[in-house]
């Protein structure tokens, strides 16, 4: 594995450099995908898609192939795991995916870079499933390009865990000393460029669907669909400190806005503490748990 101990000069530099890096998958993963393939008569395309989307890593790998080997008479954009398993089928995927590479092999020397992997690979399972509730709740057309997009929103964070863990270290070492540092402060200082820029240029790169990258794309932030996207993966990044980080107020008033439900409603959705809830909806009839107002 070749790692970076030091920013480059240009997004098109880090381009380069993290698109020419293997491709791991979990162990986990590769483990599942091995058991299933011993019993191929009884997979189906649910199951195996249920271990696909549990891996961030492994759901990146699935579109970007599906999108490389792309029919000329696929005219749409293909973003739904089981669709996408329908459309190869479940022989050609083994045939494609077998005997993986697993980022607890790439970072073996490395633990304490597998452990901040980790962490955000749960984030970014959390974000999905943050995001796929709230299209439920807004009624989305397709709520299973949602979850995947936000699925994959900390992409290129991913990325940098496994091929620049010194430099994305040093961006968590900056954010717990200060609390208050927002992501893209930090990363711009320590990378150059921030997490967002990087991840367009990379997302094409990797050849992956362009839906993805309309769902991933911040300028257009005005469309619910991306406003899901951004604020599940945003909430999710926030909650990982704790319901007192200073963000999540805001979060949350960006969530109010976008679901339109009840604020009581909306803090059991989320799941925050009663005593939360003054701090999290401050000047509302909810700031004061049911528990404080009988």
């Amino acid at each position: 594995m070749t790692a970076l101990t030091h920013a480059l000069s240009s997004v098109d530099a880090y381009v380069d450099f993290f698109s020419r890096q293997p491709w791991p998958v979990l162990r986990r993963t590769a483990g599942e995908l091995a058991h299933l393939e011993e019993d191929l008569d009884n997979v189906t395309r649910m199951n195996l898609a249920a271990v696909v989307l549990s891996d961030p890593l492994m759901t990146m790998r699935l579109l970007s192939h599906i999108e490389k080997h792309r029919q000329a008479k696929q005219n749409h954009d293909i973003v739904n795991i089981a669709s996408a398993l329908v459309m190869m089928g479940i022989m050609p995927f083994f045939k494609a995916f077998s005997a993986l590479p697993t980022v607890e092999d790439e970072l073996a020397p490395c633990p304490w870079a597998l452990l901040g992997l980790l962490k955000v690979v749960s984030r970014a399972c959390r974000a999905a499933h943050f995001a796929r509730e709230w299209a439920v709740i807004r009624r989305d057309l397709d709520v299973n390009e949602i979850t995947v997009a936000a699925l994959l929103r900390e992409a290129f964070e991913m990325v940098c865990w496994l091929h620049a863990p010194e430099l994305t270290q040093r961006v968590y070492i900056m954010q717990r000393a200060d609390r208050s540092l927002r992501s893209a402060t930090a990363q711009r200082e320590v990378f150059g460029v921030t997490a967002r820029e990087m991840q367009l240029a990379l997302i094409r790169v990797w050849h992956l669907p362009e839906l993805l990258v309309n769902l991933l794309d911040e300028s257009q932030a005005e469309q619910p669909r991306v406003r899901t996207v951004t604020l599940a993966s945003d909430f999710a990044r926030h909650l990982s400190l704790g319901w007192d980080n200073p963000a999540l107020p805001n979060d949350v008033a960006c969530l109010n806005a976008l679901l339109r439900i009840p604020p009581e409603a909306l803090m059991h959705r989320i799941g925050a503490p009663e005593e939360m809830w003054p701090k999290l909806l401050p000047g509302t009839h909810a700031a004061a748990s049911p528990a404080t107002t009988q």
